[in-house]
């Protein structure tokens, strides 16, 4: 099929790049600043290596998009704290594995004979339930809007079937309360690549609270290398222009609407509710908790588990680098004590992290 009746296969396409580069260089005349919230974003930025591409006066800044990295430590102290319970079989997704809370990670939990098992769904962990029936099975349940639903819908069909021995420690959290947040500390950046997967499910709308208060240019981006260069061109264009709109360069995925389903799954299982970030301390209605309906498959209820404050690390900036404050090579530990294969914070463990991304691409 040619690329005219094809347009998907000019994503990469080079010399489309090349164009939307020199255009916007061309719409460039000061120093801007550009957000880019999500992980995916940022590891993309990385592999198409725009940075090198882009203008130097186009600054990009990596936020608080990876879930791993913003989970606080003491989510991560709960998760430990389960797994070293009898007769408890904690699952989670492998980056969370080997993040650090304030005593040790999942990794060395598992090393001293806690049950830890690496799942790549929630319903993984609702079919290890079915067959560990003398097993309590726990979901470490982190993530934004994107994978929320999914286990929504897990615990929907884990209600149905009266699967007794299946819960969920919910750390999940809501991307737009963040992203306020963040913006409310005077955070110089001059517009916001919104993140393509999140916008998937709760459209483009929830951005203009954004654009409203702050003033501040939104675009929501895709992946390919063509994506989020016009995204970058219409974040340039707005702030040249003295505008501040939301605007959405991924139509063929994000509506404005956003996954009605998806969102009428999550909003039955999950409430919002105070929750801590790492980096950005506690946000009100920031995070979802399980609704009472569905107490049988809340583990902080089931188990007594209660979410603790905990200190960062000592000596990691991961908390500055999650707020696009300063880049990964600016925290002393980065590339010394904190490496992939002993990080000290959540930043260099993730295969969505900040630190993970600088270490891999610029060193």
């Amino acid at each position: 099929m040619s690329t005219r009746n094809n347009p998907l296969e000019q994503l990469n396409d080079g010399a489309l790049c090349a164009a939307l580069v020199k255009k916007i260089s061309r719409r460039l005349s000061r120093p801007i600043r550009i957000m880019e919230v999500c992980g995916s974003h940022t590891m993309a930025i990385f592999r198409h290596g725009l940075r090198t591409l882009l203008p130097k006066d186009l600054t990009l800044v990596s936020g608080p998009g990876c879930p791993v990295c913003v989970t606080s430590p003491g989510q991560i102290d709960s998760f430990i704290e389960l797994a070293a319970m009898p007769d408890v079989i904690l699952t989670t997704f492998g980056d969370l594995y080997r993040v650090p809370g304030s005593e040790g990670s999942l990794t060395q939990a598992a090393a001293q004979g806690a049950a830890v098992k690496i799942v790549y769904s929630p319903m993984e962990a609702l079919k290890l339930a079915r067959k560990q029936t003398d097993k309590m099975v726990v979901f470490a349940g982190i993530g934004f809007e994107t994978t929320t639903p999914t286990v929504a819908a897990t615990i929907m069909t884990a209600a149905r079937e009266e699967i007794n021995n299946f819960t969920v420690l919910s750390a999940h959290k809501l991307m737009p309360p963040a992203l306020k947040a963040l913006f409310h500390e005077d955070l110089a950046v001059d517009g916001l690549l919104c993140p393509g997967h999140v916008s998937a499910i709760i459209g483009t709308d929830p951005y203009e609270t954004l654009t409203d208060e702050f003033h501040l240019p939104c675009v929501v981006a895709g992946f390919e290398a063509v994506d989020i260069l016009q995204a970058l061109f219409m974040l340039v264009r707005q702030s040249e222009e003295g505008r501040a709109v939301v605007e959405n360069a991924y139509s063929r995925v994000v509506k404005a609407e956003g996954n009605h389903q998806a969102l009428k799954i999550m909003n039955q299982v999950f409430s919002p509710e105070d929750c801590q970030w790492r980096g950005l301390g506690r946000i009100p209605a920031s995070g979802l908790g399980i609704r009472p309906q569905y107490d049988k498959f809340n583990a902080a209820v089931r188990l007594g588990i209660k979410i603790r404050d905990a200190a960062e690390p000592p000596g990691c900036l991961c908390g500055e680098v999650i707020k696009g404050r300063i880049s990964p090579s600016h925290c002393p530990l980065f590339a010394r004590q904190c490496t992939p294969m002993r990080p000290v914070g959540p930043c260099m463990v993730s295969s969505e992290g900040t630190c993970a991304a600088f270490y891999k691409f610029q060193l």
